[in-house]
């Protein structure tokens, strides 16, 4: 197949699986049609077709905070990781993805995308129960596997069989702790778990498997340049600035005071550092830092020590106002770890300052649509009695 940078194209081996599945028909004849279409995390129609010419992608964002944003992106820009990724995961037209997501996400719906153009087969699973969706691999035969690793924990949590046919688990959105990992090790026995990070502004910044230091989120992916501040040493902490072929067009709908450009670089806000054998580490977003007695604090940071934590199925930070402290630190957990154990984590991984003051339980954390935390929602029921 010629390759066709200005648009996407459907390898002639590619076949969806779930014909059914809300946006499916929508995607194949957009891709099909070399159509732009728009994907959206909270409607029930995942995806819609528009008339734009030339084609484009338009991403809405539904982020843990702030109003949705419509991400404008080409097909180029997706296109040049689908080629690095048939490298570097092995892909070939006999393997059969799953995706987990609604497709108005945009990790979904860049697996989906690329299944087409790489000519796999593909099933979408979003809408299913998670009983439903271990059943759903068995089923189709599935070898790939794009989540979060939300997702990837209601799966586990629902089959307690082992997936013997899975040989790759892309995970993204999430943080994948070492527990979850050792969980996916004993359940995927056969599979290579990669995780990225990135944004949907961004696409891929860093790769990381089992060789990743402890806290890295792994080195830049193929393609990318990441620069931390003004020129910030090995191990100082300062503004991820990223410049690759990957980076979107800008936004369409919307906008947000914390994407920015320097030259051909792109920043969204996160904060990190880089130590001296090129591993990043990720301290949180510019946004959510904040000050508790005067020293500068991550939620995000507090919620990879607690889910780190045997017993520990899910966890949110929040930063309550405090007139005294600046704020208070108070965190929902699910799963049974004892809170004196899950303080004792945070002081000596973070200090004094990052020990949550407050730690309530919930039987099922709320999560958007992208399998993330509803940061708004836990805060607007943080003040009553009970979450």
């Amino acid at each position: 197949m010629a390759k066709d940078r200005d648009n996407f194209q459907i390898a002639p081996t590619a076949r969806i699986l779930t014909p059914d599945a809300a946006g499916a028909a929508c995607l194949e004849r957009c891709l099909r049609d070399q159509a732009s279409f728009r994907s959206s995390p909270l409607a029930d129609t995942p995806l819609q077709k528009k008339p734009d010419n030339p084609q484009r992608v338009f991403c809405e964002s539904s982020g843990s905070s702030g109003a949705p944003k419509l991400i404008r992106r080409s097909p180029a820009s997706w296109l040049d990781s689908f080629d690095i990724n048939e490298t570097l995961f092995g892909i070939s037209p006999q393997d059969t993805y799953a995706v987990f997501g609604h497709l108005g996400h945009s990790l979904s719906l860049f697996a989906a995308v690329e299944a087409m153009h790489l000519g796999c087969r593909l099933a979408i699973l979003s809408g299913q129960t998670p009983a439903r969706q271990a059943q759903a691999l068995r089923q189709h035969g599935a070898t790939m596997i794009y989540a979060t690793p939300s997702q990837l924990r209601l799966v586990i949590s629902a089959d307690p069989n082992p997936f013997a046919e899975i040989r790759s688990i892309i995970c993204g959105g999430g943080t994948l702790d070492s527990a979850l990992r050792k969980m996916l090790a004993d359940r995927f026995p056969s599979a290579r778990v990669l995780e990225f990070f990135g944004a949907s502004e961004t696409s891929f910044i860093s790769l990381s498997d089992d060789q990743t230091p402890l806290g890295s989120v792994g080195r830049p992916y193929p393609g990318v340049e990441i620069r931390i501040g003004d020129g910030c040493a090995p191990g100082e902490t300062g503004e991820i600035w990223v410049k690759s072929p990957y980076l979107f067009e800008g936004y369409e709908e919307g906008n947000s005071a914390l994407t920015n450009w320097d030259g051909g670089f792109l920043s969204v806000g996160e904060m990190g550092q880089i130590d001296n054998n090129g591993y990043l580490y990720l301290r949180g977003r510019r946004s959510r830092m904040v000050t508790v007695a005067d020293q500068n604090v991550f939620p995000e940071a507090i919620e990879a020590v607690l889910l780190a934590q045997d017993g520990v199925e899910a966890a949110a930070v929040l930063a309550l106002t405090d007139p005294r402290r600046g704020h208070r630190i108070v965190a929902a957990i699910q799963g049974g770890a004892a809170d004196a154990a899950l303080r004792r984590a945070c002081r000596a991984a973070l200090g004094d300052a990052a020990v949550p003051r407050e730690i309530r339980r919930l039987s099922q954390m709320p999560l958007l649509p992208a399998g993330k935390p509803d940061l708004q929602r836990l805060e607007s029921m943080w003040p009553e009695s009970s979450v």
